[in-house]
């Protein structure tokens, strides 16, 4: 293995910590975090914040140069390191905690903001303490074969970063733009939200679009192939079978299980329902089951990378003598293995001997159980999550894949324990929390000491600044999570929380063992299908388990990405460009960012006032108004298009 040259040499002596970055790092964590997690609560998808938060700080030190003076590419570093990692507290939160929610047992902004923040921080330490006996081999020794794509891209625009703060100008032209439009159609409510348009022949077939400018961006940052998947799970269960229920459902004398038993309700005849009844009384088990097998399989698939990289862990764990923490040099300075071994003490004993950090009711053995079961399947993937993003980057980590693992893990445990009450379900969801920040932190740490290892950074330093981010910014993602969840709901149209929906499937079935299993192994059957077929069956499996209205978007972001990369393609065949960057991304970017940030600032608005924004008094409906939102996203997409295919002079 060839060494690989820093751009600051790794013998430079320099002090690359920076107080002004950190500042910066959490204030642009906490807006990307936020941003993110209403995201996720949305659409089930989180994206990686390193890139963006790099680029805006590249800009802020630039305006603000004639007050903080001229800043370095450590400062960034430190700022991009920060952001990041906070900001991916969201992704382990939206997946579980929704689900409380949904069980009625929703959690206050008193107590129970105590309690998420709390867990959040707590699996945002595992996760960065058990990435750090890992560092030499994944970052280092497997430099060569692991990529870590946005750490590296994350490197090239720091590196890039001499070139000013005009780069920047995409974020914060799509950020305005994200934040106007949410303003449009949630605040003054000037056109509606969703364009629905029935197929006829095919009895109760309906094609939707959420005609959003952030769903327009999460497609372009997921390009075509996997927008185009994404859309195609949509179309099997609306266009395929939500009508074949419905057809074979007309002549049903009697309601079919789980309607059953509809939570109270009256059931109802499949030919009585519309078409999003039926996907959410049946079709969403069957989206269900497709997802978890997905995840499954995904953590079956990456059974290689996990052994050998929990044996490097264990080696890091038991080693006393790692040259990481005797060389001299800078570049190879970690925390001490002490600091990972008493924070690692401390969060296991925390958890398990303060009353109501796992849920209120929990007896002290079943605790001290689930603290235990937290340190082990943590570390497990932890080290899971880190090589599989070195691989294909943090979009593509399957973190509802092993939280779905865990929960199953811990919930068989605690039935075995005959622990099934309402007090087992919400400790086992809260296991599944803490598990799943781990594995979210992980994935995005990793990223962020390769731009360090790339860059000549001091990863003690990185780290610190990523434990600095969690603990500052935790309560701010878990006070987000509860302000939605308290003005909007979960399980819902507004925020339907996919994950947590699953993860409290998942929980319910085993505990009560009342899963309607034919309808899950129906959708496990869709998702073996795509992987034996080649396609990504994660990506298929949850366009499966979303609205159709939610994927089209994606895929027309993904079908904008699709036309940019080739028109920049023909340019470079045609003249050689000093610059190639995609500056879709970055405006791709601040869509997502903008429109999150302002459904935030709305919810905080209903709080105050006690209702929702009652809008304008006007607002266009019926034809006229479907083409006017068709016709506003379009104009989004135009923008996007023209802003990826823009070269800088």
């Amino acid at each position: 293995m060839s060494q690989q040259k820093p751009y600051i040499p790794a013998g430079t002596q320099m002090d690359d910590w920076s107080w002004r970055g950190l500042v910066m790092g959490v204030i642009f964590g906490a807006v990307l975090g936020s941003a993110n997690a209403y995201l996720g609560l949305k659409v089930g998808l989180t994206i990686s914040t390193s890139i963006p938060v790099a680029v805006i700080t590249v800009a802020a030190f630039a305006a603000l140069r004639p007050i903080l003076g001229r800043s370095t590419i450590q400062d960034v570093n430190i700022s991009q390191t920060t952001g990041s990692a906070s900001s991916s507290l969201a992704s382990g939160i939206i997946f579980t905690i929704p689900a409380l929610f949904m069980w009625g047992l929703a959690p206050t902004l008193g107590k129970g903001f105590i309690q998420v923040t709390l867990l959040a921080m707590c699996g945002g330490i595992l996760g960065i303490l058990f990435m750090i006996p890992l560092r030499r081999f994944l970052i280092v020794k497997e430099h060569e074969n692991l990529p870590y794509p946005e750490g590296t891209a994350c490197a090239a625009v720091l590196v890039a970063a001499d070139a000013g703060g005009a780069q920047a100008r995409p974020v914060f032209t799509g950020l305005l733009m994200g934040a106007v439009y949410k303003a449009v159609i949630s605040l003054l409510k000037i056109w509606p939200t969703e364009v629905d348009i029935r197929i006829p022949v095919l009895k109760k077939g309906m094609v939707g679009i959420e005609p959003t400018p952030a769903l327009l961006g999460v497609g372009y940052v997921l390009g075509y192939r996997i927008a185009a998947i994404m859309v195609a799970g949509g179309l099997l269960s609306w266009l395929g079978i939500i009508p074949l229920m419905a057809l074979f459902g007309e002549s049903l004398p009697a309601p079919l299980f789980p309607e059953l038993f509809p939570d109270g309700a009256t059931p109802k005849l499949i030919r009585d329902m519309s078409a999003s009844e039926i996907w959410s009384r049946y079709v969403r088990y069957v989206g269900a089951g497709a997802v978890a097998t997905a995840g499954i399989i995904a953590v079956i698939k990456s059974l290689p990378v996990m052994v050998a990289s929990l044996r490097q862990g264990f080696r890091g764990l038991l080693s006393r003598g790692q040259a990481a923490y005797e060389t001299k040099l800078r570049t190879e300075k970690d925390l001490p293995m002490g600091v990972v071994l008493m924070g690692t003490a401390a969060v296991v004993l925390l958890l398990a001997l303060v009353p109501g950090a796992l849920g209120a009711g929990a007896p002290l053995k079943f605790r001290v159980i689930a603290a235990v079961c937290i340190a082990v399947f943590a570390f497990l993937f932890v080290t899971v999550s880190s090589r599989i993003v070195g691989l294909v980057g943090v979009t593509s980590n399957p973190t509802s894949g092993m939280a779905i693992v865990t929960l199953i893990g811990t919930s068989v445990l605690f039935y075995s324990l005959g622990w099934t009450d309402t007090f087992g379900k919400v400790t086992v969801l809260t296991i599944g929390t803490v598990v799943c920040v781990a594995a979210s932190i992980a994935g995005d740490v990793s990223q962020d000491l390769k731009t360090g290892y790339l860059i000549g950074a001091t990863p003690a330093r990185q780290q610190v600044a990523e434990i600095t981010g969690v603990l500052l910014n935790a309560g701010v993602i878990a006070g987000v999570v509860l302000l939605l969840g308290t003005q909007y709901g979960f399980g819902g149209t507004e925020f339907p929380a996919p994950q947590a929906t699953l993860m409290k499937t998942v929980i319910d079935g085993v505990l009560n063992a009342n899963l309607p299993w034919g309808l899950v192994l129906t959708g496990g059957s869709f998702a073996l299908v795509a992987e034996l077929l080649g396609i990504p069956s994660l990506a298929f499996a949850v366009g499966m388990y979303l609205p159709l209205s939610t994927m089209t978007p994606v895929f027309l972001g993904g079908c904008v990405r699709a036309l940019a990369d080739r028109g920049r393609a023909r340019a470079r065949g045609k003249e050689k460009r000093g610059d190639d960057t995609d500056r879709g991304i970055l405006y791709a970017s601040g869509l997502i960012a903008g429109e999150g940030v302002m459904g935030i600032g709305i919810a905080v608005a209903a709080l105050a006032m006690g209702r929702r924004p009652p809008g304008i008094g006007f607002t266009l409906e019926g034809v006229v108004g479907e083409v006017v939102s068709l016709l506003a996203l379009a104009g989004v997409g135009w923008i996007l298009f023209r802003t990826a295919c823009r070269r800088t002079d």
